[in-house]
């Protein structure tokens, strides 16, 4: 991949680095966002934010195309920034609008307010925040007269949270005919980067037990919602240093006066080694019983590959760290769990930096933030990264 080099951060990049955001704008410009909730099983409303992020990509001049979604999950938007009769390629940006917070979050929990130095909201942190700074750079290029390097491509999607499965054909597809990805899920701290992700699977789980009255017969019945309890504790159990275990989801029985026949789950694991995910997933699927009075069942979901950096990803990475240096911030790197769609395009090689979101933290939870002094910072370093790969 040819980068720039220190000698060429000047005409552009360094335009770009003093580009004149203000964290009031860029919130702003943020808060519609925020307020139009986009859980991923909500395809209507998922839907909504991709309506409104097309018109606000129409009115910087984008190409905008709306791909009509699968499974039952929303649409996606994919906009091109280029000149006209540009080639196909160039930069992609990749990030989702969907979310894990249910609709009516807003008033029960999690409204957006600023509290001090901070600015609060479902989905402000992972990941609207980051991708409204991308779309805001390269409206601050285009006023300013500065180019970017290459033609850029948006490309958002709606199911990210849930690992992609309607969706992970569309960003390959589409990172294949770029040669630079940006990521902008949220940064780490110290304005650190994302350089690698580790590997994940999800499963679903079952338990079929035996019905019975719970009142009058309960010894005739086997439980399914027990069973599932004892394999969740075992399941998580096998958690090591090499692979983590979880149960994020389940659901089991219908009336507590009966002993119930079904309980169903969901389950993940996440390694740093693709080797160790392949055990993992071994191991889970050899969890499958039918031998007792209670049958067992696990079901292979959706996996992200591992992404390990390569030469060209650390050269991207050095790329931002040299232009993070003009901003008077030391920007380091890692590999991260947590997964995101730079998983996918990382593992098929290519370049690709992930983290270029905003600052903050307590994603996917009632706390979830972000930094606001820490807004125009990854805003510029995004410009200057769109102004020189």
């Amino acid at each position: 991949m040819d980068l720039a080099t220190p000698s060429d951060l000047s005409p552009n990049a360094a335009r770009a680095l003093a580009l004149p955001f203000t964290a009031e704008a860029l919130l702003a410009s943020l808060r519609p966002w925020v307020e139009q909730e986009s859980p991923t099983y909500d395809a209507g409303a998922v839907n909504a934010m991709i309506s409104l992020a097309m018109r606000d990509m129409a009115l910087l001049g984008a190409q905008v195309e709306r791909i009509p979604g699968r499974m039952g999950l929303g649409d996606c938007i994919r906009a091109r920034f280029a000149p006209p009769g540009a080639a196909e390629g160039g930069i992609l940006i990749l990030a989702h609008l969907d979310t894990v917070h249910p609709v009516g979050t807003l008033t029960n929990g999690l409204p957006f307010r600023v509290e001090g130095p901070r600015a609060f909201g479902p989905g402000i942190y992972d990941m609207k925040g980051g991708t409204v700074l991308a779309l805001r750079a390269l409206e601050a290029l285009a006023q300013a007269g500065i180019p970017t390097s290459r033609p850029v491509t948006v490309l958002l999607t709606s199911d990210e949270e849930i690992g992609s499965p309607s969706t992970r054909d569309l960003i390959e597809a589409e990172a294949a005919r770029h040669q630079v990805v940006l990521v902008p899920e949220p940064g780490r701290g110290n304005h650190g980067v994302v350089t690698g992700r580790y590997a994940i699977a999800r499963f679903k789980l079952r338990a079929t037990g035996r019905p019975s009255h719970a009142g009058a017969q309960l010894s005739a019945g086997r439980s399914a919602v027990r069973e599932m309890a004892k394999r969740l504790i075992a399941i998580e159990e096998m958690t090591t240093e090499a692979c983590t275990y979880s149960v994020g989801v389940i659901h089991g029985g219908q009336w507590v006066n009966c002993v119930p026949t079904f309980c169903d789950a969901q389950a993940l694991t996440m390694a740093k080694r693709q080797a160790d995910l392949d055990a993992a997933v071994e191991k889970m699927l050899a969890l499958n019983d039918a031998s007792g009075e209670v049958r067992f069942e696990v079901e292979r979901g959706v996996t992200r590959p591992v992404w390990e950096p390569d030469a060209a990803v650390m050269e991207l990475y050095g790329l931002a760290r040299r232009l993070g240096a003009e901003l008077g911030l030391t920007i380091g790197h890692e590999s991260a769990g947590g997964g995101s769609d730079g998983n996918f395009t990382g593992a098929m090689g290519i370049p690709t930096l992930d983290g270029l979101g905003v600052l903050g933290g307590n994603a996917h939870t009632l706390n979830e933030h972000i930094l606001l002094e820490e807004l125009v910072p990854r805003a510029r370093l995004l410009a200057a990264l769109l102004a020189s790969v």
